[in-house]
Parts: structure tokens; sequence; C-alpha cells
């Protein structure tokens, strides 16, 4: 996937700014306009941009990966190992170096909220003025490119199959994990016969039972599923670094009366949201129009989160669906849906999907029934 013209687009706010350099720390932000993410960060990783140039600060394991896959003009690698201590083990003494010909006071760019205080000391000692551009990268990763979109389809394929194959397995005594697994099974299977050299990312989490389904995001365990049980299977499928959501809330058994009645709210609010969201609409009235209807249904109080997250690089990205934010959606953004009531002592509740917004609507990318009779086992 080419991505020079967001880097461009970057620079072109720099530009305008007056800021010299961009120092970038968030891996998502990185994976963005570079094309690389590493597997893990207990290593320093930097990219920097100025008007004509780009380059990584990398330590030594991830040379080579770097090399193979960033869209940068330069890398400069710091090691930990004598063999090469000459060629340099200091990551601080790389980026100094890499920002020699800066003059003081000049404006760098950095993304605040993910940059460390190291980072931060390092600047101030060479008296920079340090500018965040983090909220501009976000919202240029808010409107996704075509490569992007169809990269999600992709995801979004790949999600329903999990989920499909996850709740085929479904069934009295078997482990949450057992359950999980079935769909992650799917998944390598697909992935390696359709998708040549892609990359695979698999989240998923099924708390069941009274307790544990109240926990919006406890990850699965070894709980054996019980008769009466709910259970909220949560899965996101990332496909070559884009992903999409699908979550789906389900019974071992015939559901108890307030148990249907909380579901069917749950399930007409995410309806709602998804007939009304749209370009042009306030990201706050998409979370409202979910909300007030669990309001008036005497539930609100158990309504803890907002009612949709963005969706695309990282598992939740702004913009947010929530009741304060004034922001007006455009074509191009995706969204995971999801309005939640999780009640003591009855359970959680809580259908998920993605959608791509279009010029007139919406695009529904996950797909698994909704209704209560397709999700009772």
């Amino acid at each position: 996937m080419k991505v020079d013209h967001r880097m461009n687009k970057l620079r072109a706010y720099m530009e305008k700014e007056n800021i010299k350099l961009s120092i970038i720390t968030n891996p998502d932000h990185q994976f963005y306009l570079t094309g690389f993410k590493a597997k893990l960060y207990s290593r320093p990783i930097t990219l920097i941009i100025s008007e004509s140039y780009s380059l990584f600060i990398v330590p030594g394991l991830e040379e080579v990966h770097a090399r193979e896959v960033a869209q940068v003009d330069e890398e400069i690698v710091y090691y930990e190992q004598p063999e090469f201590e000459q060629q340099g083990t200091d990551y601080n003494n790389k980026l100094i170096h890499a920002l020699t010909g800066i003059a003081s006071h000049e404006k760098v760019g950095t993304d605040m909220d993910y940059s460390t205080l190291s980072l931060g000391k390092v600047l101030e000692s060479l008296n920079f003025k340090v500018i965040d551009i983090g909220q501009v990268i976000l919202e240029m990763r808010y409107i996704k490119d075509a490569d992007e979109i169809n990269m999600m389809k992709e995801a979004g394929k790949l999600t329903n199959l999990a989920v499909r194959k996850s709740l085929e397995s479904c069934r009295k005594d078997i482990t949450e994990i057992d359950m999980d697994a079935h769909g992650n099974k799917a998944l390598y299977s697909e992935v390696a016969n359709k998708y040549p050299n892609s990359t695979l990312d698999i989240f998923v989490m099924s708390p069941s039972g009274k307790k544990r389904s109240t926990m919006p995001h406890a990850f699965s365990n070894t709980r054996l599923l019980q008769e009466g049980d709910g259970l909220i299977h949560s899965r996101q499928v990332g496909i070559n670094g884009y992903r999409a959501e699908l979550e789906r809330t389900i019974f071992i058994g015939q559901p108890t009366k307030i148990q249907k009645e909380v579901f069917e709210i749950a399930k007409n609010a995410q309806e709602l949201a998804l007939e009304y969201i749209k370009p042009g609409v306030k990201a706050k009235d998409v979370d409202l129009i979910a909300r007030n209807y669990i309001q008036e249904k005497g539930y609100g109080k158990f309504s803890v989160h907002r009612s949709g997250h963005g969706i695309g690089i990282s598992t939740h990205e702004k913009p947010y669906l929530r009741f304060d934010n004034e922001l007006v959606l455009q074509e191009g953004m995706a969204f995971s849906i999801e309005p939640g009531i999780y009640i003591p002592d009855v359970g959680g509740f809580r259908h998920s999907d993605t959608v791509i917004l279009t010029s007139d609507g919406c695009e529904v990318i996950t797909d698994y029934p909704r209704d209560i009779e397709s999700l009772i086992f």
C-alpha cells in the first residue's frame, strides 16, 4: 500500500505552520505514514519527517524489517550487542545526531499524547519549540482512502467467518477460550490459503455469565459455559494492518424474561444508530439516538460507554461517537456501532457492527444475525 501521499499531506501542514521537523512515536501513526509497524515497542522506535526527507531510528533487531517495509528515505540503527558497539548503542545519541542542523527555538512537532518524558527532555535540552501534531495525524486518519476501505472490507469478511465458526461451536460445558479457538482456527486456515504474504491480527473475548458479561473488556478465560448464561462474543480481525469488529450477545439455553427485554432494547438501540449514521450528522447525535432510547426504557444508568468508536488501524481510534462530540461526520469515516447495557446480576448486552460512511449513508461490512432467535444455543 502506497503511503507517500499521507506524508506529503503532513508536510503541507508542517509548511503552513512553519514546523521544521515532526518526531512521531505512536506505532499506529508510524504505520499509517510509512507502512512499518513492529510487533513490540519495548525499545524506542522513532519516525522523523522534514520538508525533504524522512528517517526511522530503530533498534538493531528491527533493522532488516524496517529496511524491508518502511517507506522512508533513511534508516538509523542503534545496537545492543558488543560486536556493534562502535556503530552506536545509545538511542538518545542517535536521536540528537538526527536533529543536528535544526536551530534552537525552531518549531518541532511531536505526537504528545504518545511521546515520552525522555523525548521531551531531549527536545527541551536542544531549546526547540515543541508543537503537538498528534491531533493533526489523527484527523488525517479519520477518512479512509480507497485502499484502506478495501482492506477493511476484507477484514470484515474474515470477522464474519470467525464469529460464525466460533458460534457454531457454542454449547453448554465448552470454555470461553475453546469457543474462541474455533474462530481462530478458521481464520488461520482462511488467511493462509487466500491471502498470501499477509499479516493477521486477532482480538477476541467472550466473557460469560451474569458477572463476567457486565465487564465490557474482560478477556476470555477457562470458565465453562452454563445453562442460562448470556455472553458477549467480541471479535476484531485485522488483515495487513486494517481491521473490522463484530460482536453479538448470545445465550446458552432459553433466556429469562429480563434477559429478553434488555437484549431487545440493546439491539434496537444499535439498529437506530445504524439507521441514523451518515455524512453530515454530528458524532454526538449518533450516540444520543441510541442513548435516549435506552434512557426512555429505564436503563440509561446501565449504558456506561459511548455508542461507537472509530476503527481502522487501531482497535479503538478517534473520532468517538460520544454525547459531547460536536464533530460533523464525513464520507469515508469508519466506525464500530455498539451501544451496550450492563446490569449487575443480570448480565451484559451489546451488539457491534463495523460501518463505512458512504455519500448517502453507510455500508455495514460485518454480517451476522442480530435477532434473539438466531443467538440462542
